[in-house]
């Protein structure tokens, strides 16, 4: 059954149950009013919407209170309406928060046990907003619905009268069917205005409905959350140096997704916890799975989710958690996550409690999650991650990522080589495999990217062809003092803690390499 089925059908279960007060919490009023317009109909009751500037007017026109604006006469009126109705209250959260409500909030207490007890006429109260906020005296008042946005069928149906509304277009949707699945799967995660307002632009803008204007849209759309970011990666697996372990377990899971998978039993992937030393590839481990899954990879700024309102921080994490579900199957990025969650596991004192509560909603939703969504968290230091969420159940694996060993160096020069244009076998890769002992893959990288910074200087200087050789990488390496000098102590703790309690994500151990006393390569 699609997610927008099940959300009215739970709107209409509530109504046949005589719920009196529900809110409705979604950003498409002209879809939620269609759905209520239709459960109206075949419930035989009338449906009455409310705004601050129409007052009341019935959705088939049948009646108009145009001078009814005020939200408190607006209850009056319906206390007072002697026949079965639904009344559409639309963004009429602002009016029950705050001192000055008071009387608007009492009256709606009064309202749920006046209409509940009343036999003769059968009347609910729906408050539609794209926020949930409700005062704490209204919580056990209230039925809250999460209206999902489009699913799968809802967007083939637009896309469908799109075709239809365009026959002179040559459309390739139109004769196969395989683009048209991508191009429904390319808008989930939008609303149904979004979905048909990037549609218009592609056919405008290409006379066809082009994938790339899509997920551009689409991109952009996300983004103004500024709780989302969708990444579009290039990085291939092949361009993560070293992690076999990983790797092996990330490819076997890769094929859990699909319809045969289900069917043999297997659940649906939840996610991993990738834990280690920074700068060794935690990130960059997951931009690689959205590349070759090739599904979208959306970063949640943890960060971002809090809020300066009260309850908004709440909202937001459900919003980012109902966007994720929409754009199913895809890739939910948390980079550093003990940044976010760090204050989860001390009560919340700092904050209201907010952090703790944000952060019970999100391992609430890893542990019952039954959607595609592949979470991969990144974490640099354990210690500050709530121990809740290190309990099986919430990832279905935690990954210690550490230094990398000599043959993983090895593989890292020459990708880092590689990707600045030059051949790795005209170095000499154990001469700076040497030279990087202790070092992780950023700061190869960086010994790298410094040694063609002096190359090109002595080139402009000379006005030859000086260019970068192993001589000059290992010089490099020389004047970087690497993290597993200056955070020795840090490094052996977090080694320590995941000897028993995480997997490692690497046959070998950089920790059985002796790293020099001074914190420096020896010179070769």
């Amino acid at each position: 059954m699609e997610n927008s089925i099940s959300s009215s059908q739970e709107i209409e279960d509530l109504i046949r149950a005589q719920y009196v007060l529900l809110y409705v919490v979604s950003p498409e009023e002209e879809r939620v009013a269609q759905a209520i317009g239709a459960i109206g109909d075949r419930r035989n009751r009338k449906v009455i919407a409310w705004s601050c500037t129409e007052g009341l007017k019935a959705l088939d026109d049948s009646e108009s209170h145009q001078d009814i604006k005020d939200p408190l006469k607006a209850l009056d009126f319906i206390s007072k309406y002697e026949n079965d109705a639904i009344f559409l209250l639309k963004d009429f959260h602002p009016y029950i928060e705050g001192r000055a409500t008071v009387a608007i909030r009492r009256r709606l207490r009064d309202l749920n046990h006046e209409l509940k007890n009343n036999p003769k006429y059968r009347r609910a109260i729906v408050l539609l907003s794209a926020v949930l906020n409700i005062p704490a005296e209204l919580e056990k008042e209230f039925a809250v619905v999460d209206y999902v946005l489009p699913g799968r069928k809802d967007i083939e149906k637009i896309v469908d009268e799109m075709l239809h509304s365009h026959p002179d277009l040559t459309i390739e949707a139109r004769t196969d069917p395989a683009i048209k699945l991508h191009v429904v799967e390319s808008a989930l995660g939008l609303t149904e205005v979004e979905v048909k307002n990037v549609l218009s632009k592609s056919l405008v803008r290409t006379k066809e409905f082009d994938l790339e204007t899509i997920v551009g849209e689409k991109k952009s759309i996300i983004r103004k959350s500024g709780i989302l970011d969708f990444y579009e990666t290039h990085q291939p697996m092949d361009g993560v140096g070293g992690m076999d372990l990983l790797k092996n377990w990330l490819n076997k899971r890769s094929k859990a997704f699909k319809p045969e998978a289900r069917a043999f039993g297997l659940p649906t992937p939840k996610g991993i916890l990738l834990l280690g030393v920074p700068g060794c590839g935690k990130s960059l481990t997951a931009k690689a799975v959205g590349y070759q899954w090739k599904m979208p990879l959306l970063r949640l700024d943890v960060g971002k989710v809090m809020g300066s309102l009260v309850g908004s921080s709440e909202e937001n994490m459900r919003n980012a958690i109902k966007t994720a579900e929409a754009v199913a199957p895809c890739i939910l990025w948390l980079d550093e996550l003990e940044k976010g969650f760090s204050g989860a596991g001390g009560g919340g004192q700092n904050d209201s409690g907010t952090t703790q509560r944000v952060f019970g909603t999100f391992i609430t939703w890893m542990q019952e999650k039954t959607s595609s969504v592949f979470v991969i968290a990144t974490a640099n230091n354990v210690k500050h991650l709530p121990p809740e969420l290190l309990r099986k159940g919430r990832f279905d694996e935690i990954f210690f990522i550490d230094l990398p060993t000599a043959d993983e160096r090895a593989t890292i020069v020459d990708i880092h080589l590689a990707k600045k244009n030059r051949d790795p076998t005209a170095f000499d890769t154990e001469k700076v495999v040497a030279a990087t002992q202790g070092f992780s893959g950023s700061e190869i990288e960086q010994a790298v990217i410094s040694a063609l910074y002096d190359a090109f200087d002595e080139r402009s200087i000379n006005n030859d062809n000086t260019d970068i050789d192993t001589d000059r990488v290992v010089a490099s390496c020389l004047e970087i003092i690497p993290l597993s000098k200056t955070m020795r102590e840090a490094i052996e703790g977090m080694r320590e803690w995941s000897r028993h309690r995480a997997r490692p994500a690497s046959h070998g151990s950089a920790e059985n390499e002796e790293t020099p006393k001074t914190g420096r390569p020896v010179e070769l």
